[in-house]
């Protein structure tokens, strides 16, 4: 890849065209493409919440090096380091903009672990710079976002696996394979519950930007404002400019396994209904939230995706609170957690086969790099896009306050100017999400 400014980087990626394409040669793309015994040079983009987790799970991987870590907040760099040097890690170097990382010639991975606002043109940028990228969820703020992120993928030839983990644990993939095979009869229903413990975020005043800390960067592509603390670390999850609440946070994850278990891609109808019914605070998306999603050309008689959002006290339903439980004709199977599952089977609700057993997702990603073959990812970038476009259509809805029809060949709403608004947004130069034709 030619060396390039970022000034030319910025400029080359929103006219979608990759770094350096035209002076990459055959034979450099083909030497990029062999990894299966050379050491895989990884960064590290966000360096709170799953950063943490991506370091974990990458760090330990035989020939894998932690090379970079990337964060627009330095005041994270010194814990991380020390943890990555306690684990005989080495020292990775530190950069404040992502786009440093896509410059560098020597990093063959990036992992995207930042707010939602940024996974999708963090996870672009890295496939136009030639680097594989394995991006957190859900990926995308938008259905337009994860569109051009998928497109990039394809454009570009690169492995980009989505941060929905649980597809690569046995159990889960057991579950589904049951629903596949009949255990269940015939099922017509899924039913995703995101039940997470969230309190108040209380009200914060705009303060100065602490030191060590580029708010410019981290907002990026979202619409500037002033900084406070609950438009930063965390808190950000509740704000329309930057999260997609819960659904988008916990309930992505269950909302993949829906859509994964009934075997779909996009509803034809929306129905949300939502409000803020506990807590006066900063928080913009509603915290109590039940989407029901139709689907009326899946299986003979069509086939309903239920999800439901609450925020505080609840009881759980057979032991789930944060899973999914799938109807069919001849029983129901529970999956209460990331690694475990049970069946019910018939009108005495008998109990059938279970599971529990997790995987390595990091592991299966970097599999699929060393190899270049994306058929080895359990959650490949396009499925993710279908999932997380899942959780923006319901929140679409909830924010409209009326049902919405989708085209989802177009990936457009049916007559609904407003809501076709959403589908993208306006975004911040030079952080612009492009549109990208595979």
């Amino acid at each position: 890849m030619s060396d390039v400014t970022r000034r030319d980087f910025i400029k080359r990626s929103a006219k979608t065209t990759a770094v350096g394409v035209g002076a990459i040669t055959m034979a450099q793309r083909a030497a990029a493409k062999t990894k299966a015994n050379e050491k895989i040079r990884v960064a590290v983009i966000g360096l709170r919440g799953r950063g943490g987790s991506h370091i974990n799970g990458l760090g330990g991987l035989e020939n894998v090096e932690l090379a970079t870590l990337c964060d627009p907040d330095q005041r994270l760099f010194k814990g991380r380091i020390k943890e990555i040097e306690k684990r005989g890690w080495g020292t990775p170097k530190t950069e404040t903009d992502l786009r440093r990382v896509m410059d560098d010639k020597d990093i063959d991975v990036v992992t995207v672990a930042t707010p939602n606002h940024w996974h999708s043109l963090a996870g672009v940028w890295a496939c136009q710079a030639d680097k594989d990228a394995y991006v957190e969820k859900p990926c995308s703020h938008n259905i337009f976002e994860g569109r051009q992120l998928s497109n990039a993928m394809k454009k570009y030839d690169r492995i980009v696996q989505h941060g929905t983990q649980i597809r690569s644990n046995p159990a889960i993939q057991e579950a589904i394979q049951h629903i596949r095979d009949g255990l269940i009869g015939e099922v017509y229903m899924a039913r995703g519950l995101c039940y997470r413990w969230r309190d108040s975020i209380g009200k914060k005043p705009a303060t100065d930007v602490p030191n060590g800390v580029d708010y410019d960067l981290w907002q990026g592509p979202a619409p500037d404002g002033q900084f406070s603390d609950n438009r930063f670390h965390y808190n950000w999850h509740y704000l329309w400019d930057f999260g997609n609440g819960d659904i988008g946070n916990q309930g992505v994850h269950q909302m993949d396994i829906c859509r994964w278990g009934l075997g779909v891609k996009y509803p034809e109808t929306i129905t949300s209904g939502s409000g803020m019914y506990l807590f006066d605070d900063d928080k913009e998306v509603p915290n109590v939230i039940n989407s029901t999603f139709t689907f009326p050309d899946a299986g003979e008689m069509g086939k309903m995706m239920v999800f439901d959002v609450r925020p505080w006290m609840t009881n759980d339903e057979k032991g789930a609170k944060v899973g999914v439980i799938f109807y069919g004709s001849e029983g129901y199977i529970v999956i209460d957690s990331y690694t475990h599952y049970q069946s019910y089977l018939g009108d005495k609700e008998e109990k059938g086969p279970g599971k529990n057993k997790g995987g390595d997702h990091y592991a299966n990603f970097i599999e699929a790099v060393r190899a270049h073959d994306a058929s080895i990812l359990n959650a490949p970038i396009e499925e993710g896009h279908y999932s997380s476009a899942l959780c923006h259509l319901g929140l679409a809805s909830a924010r409209l306050g009326r049902t919405l029809h989708f085209d989802g060949e177009k990936e457009d709403y049916v007559g609904d100017a407003e809501a076709s608004a959403m589908i993208s947004r306006d975004y911040r130069e030079p952080y612009v999400v492009p549109s990208i034709d595979a």
